[in-house]
């Protein structure tokens, strides 16, 4: 049996760690383990999942974890 998934094992950044952590989420939903490492990673994807199960952070986490603050242009849309 496998160790279970948490926000701190996808490799999110510590800014990211710390706004999940603020924001109360323990960890993270089956379509966030799925999606998250391979965003993360550039790779596309599709998810598909439930009303209510974090599709959203499945896909924003990653974006907002990638953003490079020293860059002055536009990194995501």
């Amino acid at each position: 049996m496998s160790e279970p998934v948490t926000f701190e094992s996808l490799n999110l950044s510590p800014a990211i760690l710390k706004a999940v952590e603020e924001l109360g989420y323990k960890t993270p939903s089956e379509i966030q383990a799925q999606c998250i490492p391979l965003l993360l990673e550039r790779k596309d994807v599709l998810g598909l999942a439930q009303t209510g199960t974090g599709k959203t952070a499945a896909f924003a986490l990653p974006l907002l974890n990638n953003i490079d603050p020293s860059v002055k242009q536009p990194q995501i849309l």
